[in-house]
């Protein structure tokens, strides 16, 4: 019989074994993080310049700084997931 997550019997989460699965977690919840602040930040801040400019119609700098964020986002998510590259 298997416990809960398809461990076998004798083998159960410690305190220690939860731990270092946060630790390797983290880099990529920091990553996550930062992908997500970048697109409401730059989404947001776009809104704002909307509002100052008056752009009800077409808002322009919201679709901007949403796109702006996204691939903002993306590029900074890659770089920490996955390294700088090879370093040259």
């Amino acid at each position: 019989m298997t416990g809960p997550g398809g461990e076998g019997p004798g083998k159960e989460r410690t305190p220690e074994s939860l731990g270092e699965a946060y630790r390797k977690a983290a880099p990529y919840m920091s990553a996550a993080t930062s992908l997500v602040v970048a697109v409401a930040g730059f989404t947001l801040l776009g809104y704002w310049l909307d509002q100052k400019v008056g752009n009800k119609q077409t808002p322009w700098f919201t679709l901007l700084g949403a796109l702006l964020g996204i691939v903002g986002g993306f590029v900074s998510f890659f770089h920490q997931v996955f390294g700088k590259g090879s370093g040259r």
